[in-house]
């Protein structure tokens, strides 16, 4: 789990994803589209991915992908990022959290 805990707090903006994932292709082309540059870490090719994929499903993460922290906190999956941009807050936690800059 520290593994996870410490790339997601050295970056305002992280996502763990699957090369292969199409919902996770979808979240990081929404971080894109608002400005926003995310650590990407690709579970299925970074070298300690299937402990990062444990270390997230231990934090509760289901479905592990895509995972997203903003501001070292866990936000949530691809239903959780589609709800908060519809609801207007998406883009307030990123700029909050220095992940993007007006």
């Amino acid at each position: 789990m520290e593994i996870v805990r410490e790339v997601a707090s050295k970056n305002a903006l992280v996502i763990f994803t699957k090369s292969w994932c199409c919902m996770c292709h979808s979240m990081k082309a929404l971080l894109y589209e608002l400005g926003a540059s995310p650590a990407v870490y690709e579970l299925d090719q970074h070298p300690s991915g299937a402990q990062m994929e444990g270390a997230l499903r231990a934090l509760g993460c289901t479905p592990v992908v895509p995972a997203v922290f903003i501001g070292g906190a866990f936000v949530g999956s691809a239903k959780d990022m589609i709800s908060l941009h519809v609801e207007g807050s998406l883009k307030h936690l990123l700029i909050k959290a220095k992940a993007i800059w007006l």
